[in-house]
């Protein structure tokens, strides 16, 4: 069975009675050695013990590579129509399970409890569309799911937007809340020509290393994560005056004091601090709020 054939595709649909959803951002990969690749880069040294948990499995096609090569593969697809056809082109494996549930409201903790209690890794593998990226994202990191790695296929500008630095005119709020977790690197992009349908930009695949013990301590990570989104909710702004918006309790004139106390200028702008400065920042703020 070749599932990245477009032939093989498309009979498959028609003998389901399928179409391609677009309100799920299904898009099929048709290139072997990107869904291999994507398979061995999402576990550090191809570890065979590991569980992985799979998002939007689709027609199995990335799935069949994950379950010869891991422990177990655990896959949440929301498309119930899929569900029969992951039935049809995974039977041969006994090491994969799917639950026709949507990963946002899904309770990943229950899912997983099994795969952590025999022990091994768990990382999650994701061929994501870009408007619920952030979301299912931050609904990982949150989680506090011991993950291993994060590995995502998402569109190119996402990627960007993931893995830049400070200062950068790609670096956002999404950018510094994920370095608090993890390092993101980008691994190779993905032509749109190598999809089926084919969507209108090409992707990225990213790997997120997330820390085992995070390096960073702040006073709260409420407060961290609310200078954050302050910082960036106008970036044209400079500093003080965004955190004007998110720190209404806290004059114009005391903000720009404290960023100055934590050693920069009146007029930088969020776009300019890393997560150090964030964190540094936030527990001055705390401690401003708090006493």
């Amino acid at each position: 069975m070749n599932l990245c054939d477009i032939r093989e595709i498309r009979q498959i649909m028609n003998v389901f009675h399928l179409n391609f959803r677009k309100e799920y951002g299904q898009n099929f990969l048709t290139d072997k050695t990107v869904v291999e690749d994507i398979a061995d880069y999402c576990c550090d040294m191809c570890d065979r013990d590991s569980t992985i948990l799979e998002i939007g499995p689709g027609i199995g096609t990335l799935s069949r590579e994950l379950a010869e090569r891991y422990r177990r593969v655990i896959a949440l697809e929301i498309d119930t129509g899929l569900i029969p056809v992951l039935k049809f082109t995974m039977g041969e494996y006994p090491n994969f399970q799917v639950i026709n549930e949507d990963v946002m409201k899904a309770d990943l903790d229950a899912i997983l409890a099994d795969a952590f209690a025999e022990g091994g890794k768990v990382s999650v593998c994701a061929n994501l569309p870009y408007y619920i990226t952030t979301p299912i994202l931050m609904k990982l990191l949150e989680s506090g799911i011991a993950f291993d790695n994060i590995t995502i296929m998402i569109q190119a500008e996402v990627a960007d937007r993931l893995c830049a630095r400070a200062g950068s005119k790609d670096y956002g709020a999404i950018t510094a809340v994920l370095a608090y977790y993890g390092q993101a690197e980008k691994l190779f992009t993905v032509g749109a020509d190598r999809f089926v349908p084919a969507p209108k930009v090409d992707s990225t695949v990213v790997r997120i290393r997330l820390y085992k013990q995070k390096p960073y301590h702040p006073k709260s990570e409420e407060m961290l994560f609310r200078t954050i989104r302050a910082a960036f909710e106008q970036r044209r702004k400079t500093l003080p005056n965004s955190l004007c918006t998110g720190f209404g309790e806290i004059s114009k004139e005391r903000l720009t004091e404290i960023v100055v106390a934590c050693g920069h200028r009146a007029d930088i702008r969020g776009e300019r601090l890393d997560i150090n400065d964030f964190v540094a920042l936030s527990d001055a703020l705390y401690d401003e709020i708090h006493g």
